[in-house]
């Protein structure tokens, strides 16, 4: 009995259950694993930073030469002799100021010196005008107009000699006691007003009465008044500019004239220093001149030495789509013929095109191939796909004529990113200043508003998947 129940346990076998086959955990598996490529593709690249389209403006500048009249009143001397400054220029004096003395003798500018050997030390104040009429120079220069060289330097040579005169003055007694006589006098400014040091003839010129002679230039002269110069009785030695309204005289078309004239204020940024500042405008007519008059009622010490300046008017004001200058791009395509294609519908931005390609036996044959259109321009499609390579051969439909892809084309473009990659779009640039391009909205093959652009886009190649993130 025993030996029978050894035998049955012998040929027992162990049950195997059978393999069920879960598609939900297939699936779950599969999606776990995207999710987690996505995740690992995501933190290994760098995001792009994407830039929404919207509609906004742009103000366009117009650039102008401008003629400066202001209230000027030329000051000129009492006696001869050598003249020494004490002021500086474009400093405002009040009325009774010491500006200049007349040295009949020359004495003073001898103790001038004398005392100033060794022992003249400008303030800070002085250095800082000296370094402002530096830095002013520097941003005008231009090879193409050398003459600012000459007033820039007798500006310069005057400032000091000027504010080593009066820090020298200071520090003397010689005319206090009395020691140079009657050789020296002593003047004073007559009113209150900011003091120049330079003529041109153009002191007593109204703005009413401008002429298109006045903006000529090859006859214009400008006189520095130097110190230690001798000067004989009724020559000029300075100017003063009493008010603080001016005004600059712009030369126009009549059309843009009035539109000024119609708006009655107009913001104005002068180029020499960048400073922007309101102004009136208004209208006159000599001869076949036709002249904006802009009043101004403050920098008027600013431009006290200037004579002609430029200036942009903010006028027009351009509205569209309004995109940043990084996202902008230049892109190469290949032209193809219009008859050597043909679009999917009349408003379709995809056309068939027949390329001849040889299948594995070397047999010639024709495949048909639905490419993006970038453009439709001067007879020509903008394509730009991996079928067509430099010398691809293009059938014409219904025909036997050939076209080997070989002329190129750039456009003008941003990358889209809408769909999650970099698409190139054409845009049309109607206005562009240093920062922003007001782009012409819902062109065929262009951007429209709510787009998403990459932001840089140097950034990105064609076709790139995108992970974005927003710009603020």
């Amino acid at each position: 009995m025993a030996e029978q129940q050894t035998t049955e346990k012998v040929k027992r076998k162990k049950y195997r259950k059978p393999l069920n086959f879960n598609i939900g955990m297939v699936i779950f598996i599969v999606i776990g694993a995207y999710i987690l490529y996505c995740l690992i593709a995501y933190l290994r690249s760098n995001p792009v930073a994407g830039y929404e389209v919207k509609i906004g403006s742009l103000t366009s500048p117009a650039t102008f030469e401008g003629l400066v009249v202001r209230d000027e009143e030329v000051i000129t001397s009492s006696n001869a002799g050598y003249v020494n400054y004490y002021a500086r220029e474009g400093e405002k004096m009040a009325y009774g100021d010491l500006v200049y003395s007349v040295d009949g003798s020359g004495e003073l500018a001898e103790l001038l010196k004398s005392a100033g050997d060794g022992n003249n030390q400008m303030s800070d104040e002085d250095f800082h005008q000296i370094r402002d009429e530096i830095v002013s120079f520097s941003k005008d220069f231009s090879n193409k107009k050398f003459y600012p060289v000459y007033d820039f330097k007798y500006n310069l040579q005057g400032t000091t000699l000027k504010l080593s005169n009066l820090n020298v003055l200071n520090s003397i007694d010689y005319i206090n006691t009395g020691r140079l006589g009657n050789s020296v006098q002593m003047n004073n400014a007559p009113k209150a007003g900011y003091v120049v040091f330079s003529n041109d003839g153009y002191e007593n010129m109204i703005a009413t009465d401008v002429t298109i002679d006045d903006f000529k230039k090859d006859h214009y002269e400008k006189k520095q008044f130097v110190n230690n110069e001798l000067v004989a009785a009724g020559d000029p030695v300075y100017k003063i500019i009493g008010s603080e309204d001016w005004q600059v005289i712009i030369k126009t078309d009549e059309q843009t004239a009035q539109k000024l004239k119609e708006e009655g204020t107009v913001n104005v940024k002068f180029l020499k220093t960048q400073n922007t500042c309101y102004a009136s405008t208004d209208v006159v007519k000599h001869g076949e001149g036709t002249f904006v008059i802009l009043s101004f009622r403050s920098f008027v010490s600013t431009f006290a030495t200037d004579r002609f300046i430029n200036i942009e008017i903010m006028t027009e004001e351009k509205t569209g789509l309004k995109i940043p200058n990084t996202a902008i791009v230049e892109k190469e395509f290949f032209l193809i013929p219009e008859e050597f294609g043909t679009l999917l519908n009349e408003n379709s931005d995809t056309a068939s095109f027949g390329i001849q390609t040889y299948n594995d036996k070397g047999q010639l044959l024709t495949k048909y191939y639905d490419l993006e259109v970038y453009e439709k321009k001067d007879g020509y499609y903008y394509i730009d796909a991996p079928e067509i390579e430099l010398g691809t051969v293009i059938v014409k439909p219904d025909s036997a004529e050939t076209y080997a892809a070989s002329k190129k084309g750039s456009l003008i473009g941003v990358y889209n990113i809408n769909k999650g990659y970099a698409d190139f779009r054409q845009i049309t640039i109607a206005y562009q200043n240093e920062e922003y391009s007001i782009v012409t909205p819902n062109s065929k093959y262009g951007l429209r508003a709510y787009d998403y652009i990459v932001l840089n886009a140097a950034s990105v190649k064609d076709d790139d998947m995108v992970y974005q993130k927003m710009a603020k």
